[in-house]
Parts: structure tokens; C-alpha cells; sequence
């Protein structure tokens, strides 16, 4: 030590707790130190992991009211954080709900936004701000790892698999990803790592085609003997047999890239703890795009037979052992407590999507949507309303419930936010700030809901007005009410969360001015 240190620490020693003014100043320092350390802790830059399960109801998780089935690992997230009850996707399917979380747009206002075949072109705009944009912006790793459906290549240029894919997620913002093209269902039955189809063999070229057959492969319609798990009649699930399941649309070719349905659920999790470990000492923002529970449902051998509900209750057995997982590599990192965790679904439930696999017959019970109506492809909220837990240790109070109006395309603009960037006036047009309410600081979040379900439907408050659309009010192959109907539709989901009385004739006023307010947005660039 010092001689003037010495004298500094004698001074303090002998003066400190008697002098005022020195008391004060020592005081005024250390709550300013405090101050400084708490301020940097609160604004330290979490890791987020957002879990994107496919097809899950609202009713499918027991922390929503699921009594057949139990799903403590999501649950836990909730019970640990926060738990939503108004929380939703842009659309009642899974290519817009996508487009809507990483564009921050509306998926009606851009055509060619529907369910895509597995040879569709990249639908975001790679000059366009995207929510991987936003974390590469802010010093963060980002990783796509999952489902992604959402195009590959130039437009309108057919994709050669046998040579790197030029767009698509890296293009998007995501500095890895890990992938199949589009849905278990569909070929290209193969997973690619950032540009690459995984084992190809330039011997064994791809060909893909959802126009004719190709190859001479046997199909489920012309082989149905050969099935391991049978098409539901008229779905489409008939053409190229992969795994000893027919398949939407017909492949050649790349015989040892193909996938095991059995294994997805097990490739897709270990590329996810690779990353995280990986990136552990840097922030990091992992887009982990479920496989679970869309159809075919071919759970492994682990969870076979589990549920007693069938392929459909294994599945979901087998997505919950997934979330365990997640949240047990981060434990075992010690990486919990500055991680945002975030569990959802792209759309409402669906039981017959295309195979026989008796989810509807071993259902028992069991309501997928819970006390919702319709379910995937519907204007009702079944098909768009959807379960959200978020754990947060450091921001979110553990056992929130919120009943704040969120949804998933108002997270860019929120991390936007959060990080303080600029957005420029094209970015992200429907995107709004709701951080608060994510984190449960709020109960307050986006003023109205534009969703897309066939028919589109804005909510405001307690209000739902759903627009007029010509169409069957039952879509036959998967039973499922559409919510499409030659007049308006009117709902105080206050009072009728389950939609059952239309109250258009009785406030005539309300519907035209709802109406009003959705045809006024639909025309806009922006609106927020």
C-alpha cells in the first residue's frame, strides 16, 4: 500500500461515520456505484430462445386446461414465468403465421404467402429487416434449427438440391441454420445445413416435382401395400413413399439424404444444444422450429405408444421431453437466468391432417382447442389463438398470468425496441412495441388484431368482427369449422370466448365501424 493510500484509508477509518458531509459524499457514491451495477444488470442483452411448436391447440398443454395429457417441461416455463391467455399468430396456417413472425408484416398484404409446396422459392425479402436482422444487429449469434417452410432460392427459378441453395435462412439474417425445406409431409424428405443438403451423393442427384410424377418409385396411391402408416382418403398424402410414408409431392433421387421421421425430433434437438453450447459465452438468438405435432406423427420408440391418445399424444409427449431438454442444457450451462425462453405455436389444432394414425378416434376426451372454436384453417380463434409461456428470470415475475393482447409478429419491432434501433419506414409495417406486456410489466399490449383464417377478423378490445366470406362452413377433410359465412360475424369474447353467439344483427353500428377499421388498414402501407 501506498503512503497516500495509507493516509486515505486512516482519514476514512478515523472521520467517515463522523464528518456529515464525508458520510454524504461516501453515501451519494456508493448508491451511485449500486445504481450504475443494477442499470448494467437490467440492461444486460438476454439470450432468447424461441421454441416454435407446429399445429399445438390451445387446449393441447395441461397448463391450458389439458387434463388427458400432462406437459410439466412447458408447463414448468410458464409456472416459472409467464403464461398468456390472448396470445396469437398472424394466420390459421404455418407458412403466414412464419412470414408474419420474421417480416413483422401481415402475410395477406404480400402475395404468394400461403401453405408452400417443399419447391417454393424464398418468400422474405432479403433487403428487408427481419427478426434474425434485428439480434445480428444488436452483437448477437443466430441459428434457424427446425421446420422452416418459408421458400429456398431465386424466384420463380426451379431449386437444384444437388448444388448450395443461394437463399434462404442465412440470407434472412440467421448466421446457421439447420433445416428441411418445408413440412414433414412434403419432399424434399432431406435436412440441409446452411446452404447444403446433408450426405448427397452427385451419383444419387435430387429431383423434386409437385406437378407430375417423376422417377419410377412407388407411391402411396399405386402402393398402398407398402404403408406404414395410411393416407387419409382425398388429403394428397399418396404420392413418393419415403420411410414408408406417401408424401406430397414425388422425389428421386438422394436416396441416403433422406430423413427417419423417428429421428427428426432427436437430429432437430441435438443441432439446438450444439448451438447453444457453442455460442454459451456470447449472446445468442436460436429460432427452434418444432417438427412436433404436425403430421406425420411418427414419434420415436421412447415415447411409442405413451399417451394412450394415440400417435398425435406421443408426439406431444415427445415435444414436451424436447422442451425438457432445452431447459435442462441451460441449467447445466448456467445460462437460465439471463435467457429469454419462449414457447408457442404457428397455428390452432388440427386432429385428421392427412393420415390415418386415429387421433380423432383416440382423442378420449380430449379437447385440442380447449374452449375455442374451430382450429387450424379457421377465422375462429381456434386457429390462430395459441398457447405462450415466456421465462425470463431476471425481467419476468415467476406465476404471471396475462391476458395482454400479443402476438408473435410484434417481436421484432419489440426487440427493435428493446435494443433501441431504428427502424426505417418499410420495416416491419405491423408491427408494435408490446415488450412490456412479453415481459409481464404490462397488462396492456397491441391495440387491435388483423388475423387470417380464410376469412379475415380484426379484434379491438373485447370485439371480434370477422368479414363475410362465401365458402363452406365446414371444411370436410379435417372436420374443421371455417368460420366462413355470407354475413358478418360479430363476438364479445369477454363474454363467448367459444364464439357461439353472433351479435352482428343486434349492434349493427359496432359491425360497420369494426368493418370500417379493417378495410381502412387492409389499404394502408402502415399502420401502427
Amino acid at each position: 500500500m501506498t503512503y497516500h493510500s495509507m493516509c486515505i484509508a486512516n482519514i476514512t477509518k478515523k472521520h467517515l461515520f463522523r464528518t456529515p458531509s464525508i458520510l454524504a459524499i461516501f453515501l451519494t457514491v456508493t448508491l451511485v456505484s449500486q445504481g450504475l451495477l443494477f442499470a448494467q444488470k437490467k440492461q444486460q442483452r438476454p439470450n432468447v430462445i424461441f421454441i416454435y411448436a407446429d399445429d399445438v391447440g390451445y387446449g393441447d398443454l395441461s397448463s391450458y386446461g389439458a387434463t388427458k395429457i400432462s406437459t410439466p417441461s412447458i408447463d414448468r416455463i410458464g409456472k416459472e414465468g409467464i403464461r398468456f391467455t390472448n396470445a396469437h399468430t398472424t394466420s390459421a396456417t404455418c407458412t403466414p403465421s412464419r412470414f408474419g413472425l420474421l417480416t413483422g408484416k401481415y402475410p395477406w398484404r404480400q402475395k404468394g404467402t400461403g401453405v408452400l409446396p417443399g419447391d417454393a422459392s424464398l418468400i422474405i425479402p432479403t433487403d428487408r429487416l427481419t427478426l434474425a436482422k434485428v439480434f445480428q444487429n444488436a452483437g448477437y449469434k443466430t441459428a434457424s434449427v427446425g421446420k422452416w417452410h418459408l421458400g429456398l432460392g431465386e424466384k420463380n427459378k426451379q431449386i437444384n438440391w444437388n448444388e448450395p441453395i443461394t437463399k434462404g435462412p442465412n440470407e434472412t439474417g440467421f448466421d446457421y441454420a439447420y433445416f428441411f425445406p418445408a413440412t414433414s409431409d412434403r419432399v424434399p424428405t432431406v435436412f440441409i445445413e446452411d446452404q447444403n443438403v446433408q450426405g448427397l451423393d452427385k451419383l444419387d442427384p435430387i429431383a423434386v416435382d409437385y406437378s407430375k410424377k417423376i422417377g419410377n418409385e412407388p407411391t402411396g396411391l399405386e402402393n398402398p401395400e407398402l404403408l406404414k402408416l395410411p393416407a387419409s382418403p382425398n388429403h394428397g398424402h399418396n404420392n413418393t413413399i419415403v420411410n414408408g410414408i406417401g408424401r406430397i409431392g414425388w422425389m428421386t433421387g438422394g436416396k441416403q439424404t433422406r430423413w427417419t421421421d423417428e429421428e427428426i425430433a432427436h437430429v432437430f434437438l441435438s443441432k439446438a444444444e450444439q448451438f447453444i453450447e457453442e455460442n454459451q459465452k456470447n449472446p445468442f438468438f436460436l429460432y427452434f422450429s418444432l417438427n412436433d405435432i404436425h403430421v406425420p406423427r411418427m414419434p420415436s420408440s421412447q415415447f411409442k405408444g405413451k399417451s394412450q391418445m394415440g400417435l398425435r399424444g406421443d408426439v406431444i409427449l415427445q415435444m414436451d421431453w424436447t422442451v425438457s431438454e432445452i431447459l435442462k442444457k441451460l441449467d447445466e450451462l448456467k445460462l437460465t437466468e439471463n435467457t429469454l425462453i419462449i414457447f408457442s405455436s404457428d397455428n390452432g389444432p388440427v386432429l385428421d391432417d392427412g393420415y390415418a394414425d386415429k387421433a380423432v378416434e383416440l382423442a378420449q376426451g380430449h379437447k385440442p382447442a380447449g374452449v375455442l372454436r374451430g382450429g387450424k384453417y379457421s377465422a375462429f380463434e381456434g386457429g390462430s389463438r395459441v398457447p405462450w409461456l415466456a421465462r425470463w428470470p431476471q425481467a419476468i415475475k415467476p406465476g404471471t398470468v396475462s391476458d395482454a393482447l400479443i402476438c408473435q409478429i410484434d417481436l421484432l419491432a419489440s426487440f427493435a425496441h428493446y435494443f433501441q434501433q431504428k427502424m426505417e419506414v418499410d420495416d416491419a409495417p405491423d408491427s408494435f412495441n408490446t415488450m412490456d406486456a412479453i415481459l409481464g410489466k404490462s397488462k396492456i399490449g397491441r391495440p387491435y388484431l388483423i388475423k387470417q383464417g380464410g376469412a379475415l377478423s380484426i379484434t379491438r378490445e373485447n370485439w371480434k368482427y370477422i368479414e363475410p366470406r362465401e365458402g363452406k362452413a365446414i371444411q370436410e377433410l379435417t372436420n374443421t369449422e371455417t368460420g366462413n359465412n355470407a354475413s358478418p360475424q360479430l363476438y364479445d369474447l369477454s363474454k363467448d370466448l367459444g364464439e357461439k353467439t353472433n351479435l352482428a344483427t343486434k349492434y349493427p353500428a359496432k359491425v360497420k365501424a369494426m368493418a370500417g377499421e379493417l378495410a381502412k388498414i387492409r389499404e394502408a402501407e402502415r399502420s401502427r
